[in-house]
């Protein structure tokens, strides 16, 4: 095996960005332009490679790792040991896919690598891709410490009492429809009646986030095998960020009902009493998502409140031919416009939104 590398003047915060490419059909195809910005590592095959890696030092590791997604998926083997290899579980792993496959995308989501190109490959996108990547990893933390991180947002006082007067109100004229809804959760199904999740708000701030729960039992365990009804399967790379399952198969039959009408989301109340979230911002998102908005453009969102309402959801919620692009440009702009008129417009324009008109 023959180790090419070409170095260039491409730094990233003083920092020759070293890339190993692991392919045997892809290459040829990528090499030249690769080599032209990076230092360049070159293998066909997971053997080669491997002993590359065993080769190195904390000092000399590669910043990222192009794969090459094989055949026999050896390739998801291969990066599950890379995530729990003390040495090598913070390198940046970005998959290579000759054809769109729902099963390698679902494998992807699962292996959390950290982005999936499918042929042809955009070539200028997929160099600056790796330029973020790299910097992110260099400035950002674990998504799982981020809860830690002096990244606050604050809630505007004026926000914040609406916020909590609002929603004691609604709390206290709601609450027999809640113990209603509640029993009949227990009565339709076994499990808790609350379906509490971990998700990621304003700040890249982690709470628990309330729902009634309308789904069966272990519903979570079976996310990855259901991603081809993913609503979102328009994404620029073959790897969407959002998830929305059309028709899930997981939903109860009572769980139909409160999700068509919004009632499943009725305990966020008390998560807009906490001070979670507020009555009007941007969804929080569930961490494996939120994991895959880190390039320049999309962040934003973050930069702005959580909400039980929003603009995405007024405006395009629950339709067909919804792009997650469509979605992140709502949140963006929300996030750099928000304001009490805003958010009053998108409280009034809230409940003819409540009743989805598609399965989602």
């Amino acid at each position: 095996m023959i180790q090419q590398e070409i170095k260039t003047e491409h730094f990233v915060s003083n920092h020759l960005i070293s890339v190993v490419l692991c392919s045997s059909t892809f290459s040829d195809e990528l090499y030249p332009d690769l080599a032209s910005a990076f230092k360049v590592h070159r293998y066909s095959d997971l053997e080669g490679m491997k002993d590359f890696l065993r080769e190195q030092s904390l000092f000399s590791l590669p910043d990222v790792i192009l794969l090459e997604v094989d055949e026999e998926l050896a390739c998801f083997d291969f990066v599950d040991k890379l995530k729990h290899h003390p040495l090598f579980k913070g390198l940046v792993v970005i998959l290579l896919g000759g054809t769109k496959d729902p099963k390698v995308r679902s494998l992807a989501m699962k292996s959390k690598v950290n982005d999936l190109y499918i042929a042809p490959f955009p070539i200028r996108d997929l160099q600056e891709r790796i330029e973020f990547l790299v910097k992110f990893k260099l400035i950002k933390p674990q998504l799982i410490d981020l809860s830690q991180v002096d990244l606050k947002y604050k809630t505007p006082l004026p926000k914040r009492v609406f916020d909590v007067v609002t929603s004691s109100i609604a709390i206290l004229l709601i609450s027999p429809l809640l113990l209603v809804v509640a029993l009949i959760i227990k009565m339709d199904s076994p499990g808790s009646v609350i379906f509490r999740s971990k998700r990621v708000g304003a700040g890249y701030r982690i709470f628990d986030f309330y729902k009634f729960r309308s789904m069966r039992v272990g519903a979570s365990e079976e996310l990855i095998q259901l991603s081809n009804l993913n609503q979102y399967d328009q994404s620029e790379n073959g790897a969407s960020t959002f998830l929305k399952l059309k028709n899930d198969p997981r939903t109860t039959k009572f769980g139909r009902f409160i999700r068509k009408f919004s009632i499943d989301e009725l305990p966020q109340l008390f998560n807009v009493l906490k001070g979670d979230m507020s009555l009007v911002g941007n969804r929080p998102l569930p961490l494996y998502e939120a994991e895959m908005l880190t390039s320049n453009e999309w962040a934003m969102r973050f930069l702005g409140p959580a909400g039980l309402t929003g603009l995405w959801q007024v405006s395009r919620r629950g339709k067909a031919d919804m792009s997650e692009r469509e979605r992140k440009k709502l949140d963006n702009f929300y996030a750099k416009n928000s304001s009490f008129w805003l958010d009053l417009k998108i409280l009034l324009n809230t409940i003819p939104a409540i009743v989805q008109k598609e399965k989602v």
